[in-house]
């Protein structure tokens, strides 16, 4: 074994280092794969009760009248999700439209957008307008106040009830923890904050950012009172499979506002072709469970290899996990460099490009991305991106495989190693 580790650039000191700290991981690994199993039953039981047919694995063209694979996947979505009905369509194109689609068809004029958990995601604020751009909600007269975590992390109570007022519509909860060092809200804390807010206003509409999340937990925000959750098929739930698309699942009045604003009024779901790509759909959808589990095993142990070297964790190896980022805080613009250098030198695709820092849209600040994909852009496959910004944090993300997690996180290692930034293990 260690003879192709060292053809792949892997010194022995450094497999030797990872492989002693997974030693001390086993049962961690067996909590996740028993997490997976449960996981994958759910999703087997929401096929087999919705039918799913041959016939279903088939695309349309054109408008895309009777899909019996897409309507049909969207029931699926629905079942699993514990919701009324869904949205899943190759024509969102990424998570922040997908956001962006839930956002723009449920708020008015006049409405007012509330974040109880501080900033959302970089690529939101030209969304909501908190960085001006071309067609934000702004600009349509919608307002937007946010309500900032506590210094310990936890919700700001009295700030929220505050903050809630006649305008209030729409309450956007980001459940991973984006570009912020913090700690990713699990399903039970978002049920305890749903729970908060509709004591204050019953009809306020309360959507979840689920991006990153999707089967880490048993349960889904939807079953603890969230009347939308938003995510893309290129993470978690496409499996890696799935080379585009997004969804949104929740209330029948929101789910039919969203596909109203993706198509036109008068068309909503009847339309959208599904094209050739359904059968990536559904079987991404049925791996994603046990893929989840790989990048959550390749994120413990990134955890507690860089925790071992005196990094700063968020979450630490021994924490609850909730979605399948693991942030490093290096504390150097080198220190993320390099590691991200060292994720895409362990990439299947493009092993030889070096990723530099750019002025990506949608970002304040120059963003390094490592990614490798098969599918490009998919933060279910093996991938790390960050700032170049203090703290000068890295987010690891991903793996088909854990093995190949596995070697990517050695690959950091030892690309950290190279470049000075650590000297020892």
């Amino acid at each position: 074994m260690n003879n192709i580790y060292r053809t792949l650039g892997i010194e022995d000191a450094t497999l030797a280092f990872g492989e002693d700290i997974l030693s001390g991981l086993q049962e961690r690994f067996e909590q996740i794969d028993k997490v997976a199993e449960y996981n994958q039953l759910k999703v087997l039981r929401a096929m087999q009760e919705c039918h799913v047919s041959e016939a279903c694995l088939l695309g349309t063209t054109g408008y895309g009248y009777n899909d019996v694979g897409r309507d049909t996947l969207e029931e699926v979505y629905a079942r699993l999700f514990n919701t009324e009905d869904a949205l899943v369509r190759p024509q969102i194109t990424c998570g922040t439209h997908a956001l962006a689609l839930a956002l723009m068809s449920n708020l008015r004029p006049g409405d007012e957008l509330l974040s109880p958990v501080s900033k959302p995601y970089d690529t939101l604020e030209e969304v909501i307008g908190i960085r001006d751009s071309k067609g934000s909600l702004k600009e349509y007269g919608i307002s937007y106040t946010q309500v900032d975590l506590l210094a310990d992390g936890e919700f700001d109570f009295d700030g929220i009830k505050a903050a809630i007022n006649e305008k209030t519509k729409l309450v956007t909860i980001q459940r991973s923890k984006g570009y912020q060092p913090r700690k990713t809200l699990s399903v039970e804390r978002i049920g305890q904050l749903i729970s908060f807010i509709k004591g204050i206003k019953p009809d306020v509409i309360c959507m979840v950012d689920n991006c990153y999340g999707e089967f880490v937990e048993i349960i889904e925000p939807t079953d603890v009172g969230a009347d939308m959750i938003v995510g893309s098929l290129i993470k978690n739930p496409g499996g890696g499979l799935a080379p585009i698309g997004g969804y949104i699942a929740g209330k029948k009045e929101c789910v039919e506002n969203a596909a109203y604003r993706l198509t036109s009024p008068g068309l909503g779901k009847e339309v959208g072709a599904s094209l050739g790509i359904l059968k990536d759909f559904y079987q991404g959808l049925f791996l994603a469970p046990t893929v989840t589990a790989g990048a959550l095993k390749g994120a413990v142990f990134a955890a507690a290899c860089l925790e071992k070297l005196g990094f700063d964790v968020v979450p630490n190896s021994t924490e609850s996990r909730h979605d399948i980022i693991q942030a490093v805080t290096f504390g150097s613009e080198e220190g993320v460099i390099a590691f991200c250098q060292g994720i895409q030198a362990a990439a299947p695709v493009d092993s030889f490009v070096v990723p530099e820092p750019w002025d990506m849209p949608g970002y304040d600040a120059k963003v390094i991305m490592a990614a490798g994909a098969f599918v490009s852009g998919s933060s279910i496959e093996l991938s790390a991106d960050g700032p170049i910004k203090p703290p000068y944090a890295v987010y690891f993300q991903g793996g088909l495989t854990f093995p190949h997690a596995k070697f990517g996180i050695l690959k950091a290692l030892q690309s950290l190693k190279n470049a000075g930034v650590i000297t020892t293990f």
